[in-house]
């Protein structure tokens, strides 16, 4: 039986009447996606239209899931909200703190040991406010929760940027900040601008080395990193209900490098099939009774451009196999242009490691692809000429395919097995490289592939594809190598050539574990004691932000104008810095060291305007802190794209930067920022981001009468005696300026409970 029946059932039983009231005030047939979106609105049943970007609207969200680096700062920020226990259900999964190295048993040991102090607290914390807690090891959440959790007509909020995964069971989940999940943990409402709409129509059907993964890899190419933002893709079609729920996670999953709020598909008969086969025939069984609501009324599959505000068109039987990269999620190859590419670019060709597995695709079903092609490296007596890592997705993958010898076939072709972690795919990887600054390629079936991250190394060509995919590549050891054309030589000198991969969606013997990792919270957890200590370096508790001081800012100076791609690993990155996700202070340290300083193409690098010289830049913020004046960073289009954490906006305010003034933001991260009561600004036009001058005092006017649709106005005050001003706007509606005015959504929310 599932998790959280009653609540699943509870949500069915509304859906139909909110559905109903939804077409009736919208006047119109609906998409599935605007289904769900209006049977979740906080204040029920609706009886008015919302716009699609541009209404702000109250949501509430069924569930609440955590990642372990996230979740700390989450909770942190929780208790200060005052609640006895979590106002829905929700989830903490250990998934993010685990070191790729040696292997999966040795790794996962290390990493107990290594991160107890955070277990403990993540175990204890989870355990006192009534949250569902996942051991180390248990698996990667997106996975888990597709296994556990996901189901037809929910909506679910994550802190992490992957939450969309769930779309392949046909839910709404997106991936959000901290604050955005203790806001929904407390029991308040969780706010979202009113996505757009992008439809993509799926006609004909998959065969030999295509797989789903290839139809997001092909819609990133379309709409790029950031065709999305502020979207919500839906995918329908006669091609989708060819897919497995496993495929259709793989295209959610991976929605987010398009900048996408989430992805969805329609229930169907392979989402009740994957439902029963993970012991939720309950789940199955209640969303057949409501299918008409769980997929688009029959008019917008009839006229489907007039219901979106973008379609897309994608014939699966057409459907090549595609490598997106280097350092882009969005550079799209279809496998028959790819070698060109390698050559005309200057590529190396030769690859090192390929590696499979991570949320994006680690089910069942992408193991059974991989390890047909894996199992031919031996059969046919072929050396497998890179390195070759395996992540299982989670533990109830894992023992199952450890019991059907998948993981055998794996190791057979020297293979080694990782822990059921994130692992390298979020640069948790102790890569053994002679020489890191060494150009070379990578190729994974990952999501992202920005420069350093998944090794820590800016020389790395990291190019995502298919399992499958990635599986034949690593036997050939050659980027160059199209396996649908080109024969290999064996160790009888021979040319053999590698068959179409086989696959089995679901075990043919049923799912088996012996222990998944889960551990229920305590019934009543008022007894239960939450221990931080005051002298750790790994977890802190949080001191409130102060409130706005009432005036216009004067005489902040400029910290660092971002020259640009600055994401998220670019502001707060991973790898080594993940153990500190719960220490504000210490994590601070890493504040835009990624980013390239604009006026000296140097990372980690700027201008100290108190004293002329050039330093790190934290260290230089902090000699601002120190002497009570604040700042502003000034970045480029898309400024944090990539991943949800919330850290990326703590991290500045906390140290004093007051304003992110940039072309364009990432919809997350702008949120975020909100959240912390700092100022996203955007510049009026885009051009004015080329007046922004090095030794720069600058001040931001208007906020004495800052307004939803107001623009404010930035003064320059250049060294040499000039100044600049323009308009720069922001997207704040009259809660968000409370947020600001109160110093932090955080301050509003336990004024309210201590109200």
């Amino acid at each position: 039986m599932a998790f959280d029946v009653d609540m699943i059932q509870r949500v069915y039983a509304n859906l139909g009447e909110r559905v109903e009231a939804a077409r009736k005030a919208v006047g119109r047939p609906l998409t599935l996606s605007e289904k769900i979106l209006y049977s979740h609105l906080f204040a029920g049943a609706t009886t008015q239209s919302f716009e699609r970007g541009k209404a702000y609207v109250d949501f509430a969200p069924d569930r609440v899931a955590m990642q372990d680096a996230t979740a700390q700062m989450a909770l942190l920020q929780f208790m200060q909200a005052g609640r006895p226990q979590v106002a829905v259900p929700s989830t903490v999964h250990c998934d993010h703190l685990i070191q790729a190295e040696v292997g999966a048993d040795q790794d996962l040991d290390v990493a107990k040991n290594k991160n107890r102090e955070v277990y403990d607290f993540l175990s204890s914390i989870s355990n006192k406010y009534g949250i569902g807690f996942w051991k180390p090891g248990a698996g990667i959440i997106h996975q888990v929760v597709l296994e556990n959790y996901a189901f037809p007509g929910g909506m679910m909020i994550g802190t992490d940027s992957h939450t969309p995964m769930a779309g392949g069971l046909g839910m709404i989940a997106i991936g959000v900040g901290g604050a955005d999940a203790c806001d929904v943990m407390a029991g308040l409402a969780w706010e979202l601008k009113m996505p757009k709409l992008i439809g993509v129509k799926l006609t004909g059907k998959l065969s030999g080395w295509a797989s789903a993964k290839d139809v997001i890899l092909r819609v990133a190419g379309i709409l790029t990193v950031k065709g999305g933002t502020g979207c919500i893709v839906e995918y329908f079609g006669e091609g989708a209900e060819t897919l497995s729920a496993a495929g259709k996670g793989t295209i959610c999953n991976m929605g987010a490098e398009i900048g996408a709020t989430t992805s969805i598909f329609a229930y169907d008969d392979k989402m009740a099939d994957y439902l029963r086969a993970t012991n939720r025939a309950d789940v199955a069984d209640a969303a057949e009774a409501v299918k008409a609501h769980l997929r688009s009324d029959d008019e917008v599959y009839q006229d489907s451009a007039t219901y979106f505000d973008q379609l897309i068109e994608i014939n699966l039987s057409e459907l090549e196999p595609h490598i997106n990269g280097p350092f882009t999620p969005d550079l799209a190859w279809p496998l028959s242009n790819f070698a060109k590419a390698v050559k005309e670019n200057n590529w190396p060709e030769r690859l090192e490691v390929g590696l499979i597995g991570s949320c994006t695709n680690s089910s069942y079903e992408d193991l059974t692809r991989s390890a047909s092609v894996a199992e031919q490296a031996v059969s046919k007596n072929l050396k497998v000429r890179s390195e070759f890592t395996v992540t299982p997705g989670s533990e109830l993958v894992r023992f199952t395919a450890e019991r059907d010898g998948l993981l055998q076939t794996f190791e057979n072709m020297g293979g080694v097995v990782l822990a059921n972690a994130c692992g390298p795919c979020i640069g948790q990887w102790a890569r053994h490289m002679d020489d890191p600054t060494r150009k070379n390629s990578i190729i994974t079936s990952f999501n992202r592939n920005f420069a350093k991250r998944n090794d820590g190394n800016a020389s790395t060509h990291a190019f995502v594809a298919s399992p499958e995919i990635v599986t034949a590549f690593a036997i050939a050891g050659d980027l160059t190598f199209n396996p649908m054309t080109d024969t290999l030589t064996n160790e009888n000198g021979e040319q053999v050539k590698l068959d179409e991969p086989q696959g089995i969606e679901q075990p043919i013997k049923g799912y088996a574990v012996e222990d998944a990792g889960y551990q229920a919270p305590a019934k009543d957890g008022s007894g239960v004691e939450v221990i931080v200590s005051p002298t750790s370096d790994r977890l802190q508790l949080l001191a409130p932000f102060p409130a706005w001081e009432g005036t216009d800012l004067t005489g902040l100076k400029l910290l660092i104008k971002a020259k640009g791609k600055c994401t998220t690993d670019h502001i707060s990155m991973a790898g080594p810095w993940l153990k500190y996700r719960g220490h504000l202070d210490n994590i601070s340290n890493n504040m835009l060291i990624g980013a390239v300083n604009y006026f000296n193409d140097k990372t980690n690098s700027v201008k100290n305007q108190l004293t002329g010289e050039y330093a790190e830049v934290p260290t230089v913020q902090r000699a601002y802190k120190a002497a009570g004046i604040g700042s502003i960073v000034v970045g480029d289009e898309n400024y944090g794209e990539g991943s949800s954490r919330e850290h990326a906006a703590m991290e500045p305010r906390f140290l004093g930067v007051r304003a992110i003034l940039v072309r364009s933001f990432a919809r997350i991260h702008e949120t975020n920022l909100k959240k912390q009561g700092m100022l996203a600004l955007t510049f009026a036009n885009p051009a004015d981001y080329d007046k922004i001058q090095e030794d720069d005092t600058i001040d931001i006017e208007g906020l004495t009468e800052f307004a939803p649709g107001r623009p404010l106005e930035i003064v320059l005050h250049h060294a040499d005696g000039t100044t600049d001003e323009f308009l720069v706007n922001h997207t704040y509606n009259e809660g968000q300026i409370e947020w600001f005015k109160a110093g932090a959504a955080l301050n509003i929310i336990r004024m309210k409970q201590n109200a």
